[in-house]
């Protein structure tokens, strides 16, 4: 009698076993068709918000400390998340940095990349190149960036080597392309400027040096002066 009540314990245990992996399995079946449960999405949702933060705190840091004293601790701090959730998402100091340099400045000179449809006036974008580099660089944090460079890209030659490559070679190569079209439309005259880029390009720097170091002290109107450049190269604008 011992051992038939022994056994049907036993039954009784392996029967609930069984309905709890089938309910189990039920309730994960039912979520995964209703929607219900959306954990995966959920945590790629989670990790893409703080990677934004980091990215976020890691510009506030860089620009207010300079690339030498930034520290990740001080990043994650900002951030809100553990050191040990930044090398989630990126390897080192540097490659954060350049992930900053990715999404703040590589955009902005992808727009020059661009020759305008035909019968375009390359002044024109150039005037409004000049108008979005002032807005959106000069007197950001962006314009911080390449501040940082200027000051430290000597020190961290690897740092000014990724700036080159992702936004010098890129922006003389969208400039270049530029040029060349001005002298085929008969806009620019002097066919040499297209041996250099950077004379088109400097007065954008010029803007950016200006206003972090002497701004306070004399604010420039560096859309004007850019535009008074242009004449320099297009020829002076005719009262219409």
């Amino acid at each position: 009698m011992m051992k038939a009540a022994k056994t049907k314990r036993r039954n009784a245990a392996t029967a609930n076993s069984a309905k709890g992996r089938s309910a189990t399995s039920t309730v994960g079946a039912t979520s995964s068709q209703t929607g219900r449960v959306a954990n995966p999405p959920n945590r790629a949702a989670r990790a893409a918000q703080r990677r934004a933060a980091i990215i976020a705190a890691g510009l506030d840091e860089f620009t207010a400390r300079g690339f030498a004293a930034t520290r990740l601790d001080d990043v994650a701090k900002r951030a809100g998340v553990a050191k040990g959730t930044i090398y989630l998402h990126f390897k080192d100091k540097e490659a954060l940095f350049q992930e900053l340099v990715r999404t703040a400045l590589v955009p902005l000179i992808g727009n020059l990349m661009t020759v305008p449809a035909a019968g375009g006036s390359v002044r024109e974008i150039l005037e409004r190149f000049a108008e979005t580099f002032v807005r959106d660089v000069a007197g950001t944090k962006r314009g911080d960036i390449v501040r940082l460079i200027m000051a430290e890209g000597t020190r961290f030659p690897s740092l000014a080597d990724f700036y080159f490559r992702e936004v010098v070679s890129r922006g003389l190569a969208g400039m270049r392309k530029l040029i060349e079209y001005g002298i085929e439309r008969g806009e620019i005259r002097n066919a040499r400027l297209a041996d250099f880029p950077q004379i088109v390009i400097a007065p954008a720097m010029v803007a950016v040096m200006w206003q972090g170091l002497f701004g306070r002290h004399a604010p420039l109107d560096a859309v004007a002066m850019l535009k008074v450049h242009l004449d320099l190269i297009f020829g002076e604008r005719r009262a219409s």
